[in-house]
C-alpha cells in the first residue's frame, strides 16, 4: 500500500494499492496478470480471503467526505458516526472538518488497521467499533454518515432498520450514493450532488454524478 491523496478529496491522503499490490485479484480472481493494475497472484492456500473492498474509494463515500469538507458546519462541534467506515475516508473528512468525536464501525479486520492508519496518517482522532452495530441501538452521537451502505438488498433492509432507530433516537442521518440498485430513494432528500469516479468505473469513463442524501422518517 502506498500513501496518496484521494482523487476526488485531495486534502485527505489514504493508504491505497498500488500496481503489484495483488490486492485486485482478490475481488477479481479471473483478471489477467497482464492488467495494468495488482499483478501479483492471490495465494490460493487456506481460506477464502474477504474481498478488499475497503482498501478502494467508493464513490458514495467520496462525496460524503467531499460535502463534509465543502460544508464543515454539517459536522462541527458534532459527535459523528462513519457506519460501514472502509478505509475510514468520512470519517477522516468529519474530524477534519471539526466534528468533536468521530466514531468509524468497520467489520473487516483488515479495514480496521486501514482506519487506524489513515487517521494517523491525517493527523486525526477516531473511535473505532469493530463489529456490526447495525443489529443493536444506535450509538450516543448527532449525525450518522452512511456512504455506499446501500450495495445489496439484505444489507439494505438491515441498514435502512438501523438507520430508522436512529432517525427515532433523534440522530440525523446522511448517506452518499451513486444511486445502486438497492438505495431507498423514496426515503432520501437529495442534498448536492459531485462528479467523482467509483470503485469499479473504467479508466476513461466519465464520471456519473453522486448524491448526498438527507434520510428521511418513513411517511405515515
Amino acid at each position: 500500500m502506498r500513501l496518496a491523496p484521494v482523487p476526488s478529496v485531495p486534502e485527505i491522503q489514504l493508504y491505497t494499492p498500488h500496481p503489484a499490490s495483488g490486492l485486485r485479484r482478490l475481488i477479481d480472481p479471473h483478471q489477467s496478470a497482464n492488467d495494468d493494475d495488482d499483478t501479483i497472484e492471490a495465494d490460493n492456500d487456506g481460506p477464502e480471503p474477504q474481498p478488499p473492498y475497503w482498501a478502494y474509494v467508493w464513490a458514495g463515500g467520496a462525496v460524503l467526505a467531499r460535502h463534509i469538507l465543502d460544508h464543515p458546519q454539517t459536522v462541527v462541534g458534532r459527535r459523528v458516526l462513519d457506519l460501514g467506515a472502509g478505509s475510514g475516508l468520512v470519517g477522516i473528512a468529519a474530524a477534519k472538518a471539526g466534528a468533536r468525536e468521530v466514531i468509524a464501525a468497520e467489520i473487516d479486520r483488515n479495514g480496521v488497521a486501514a482506519i487506524s492508519l489513515n487517521a494517523a496518517a491525517n493527523g486525526v482522532e477516531i473511535i473505532i467499533v469493530d463489529k456490526d452495530i447495525t443489529t443493536g441501538p444506535p450509538l450516543a452521537v448527532d449525525l450518522v454518515l452512511a456512504g455506499d451502505v446501500f450495495y445489496g438488498p439484505e444489507v439494505a433492509l438491515r441498514v435502512t432498520s438501523f438507520l430508522d432507530r436512529c432517525l427515532a433516537a433523534g440522530i440525523e442521518v446522511l448517506a452518499g450514493d451513486p444511486r445502486r440498485a438497492d438505495l431507498p430513494l423514496s426515503r432520501l432528500r437529495l442534498l448536492a450532488e459531485y462528479q467523482v469516479p467509483d470503485f469499479g468505473d473504467a479508466k476513461g469513463v466519465a464520471s456519473k454524478p453522486s448524491g448526498v442524501f438527507s434520510f428521511e422518517a418513513e411517511e405515515r
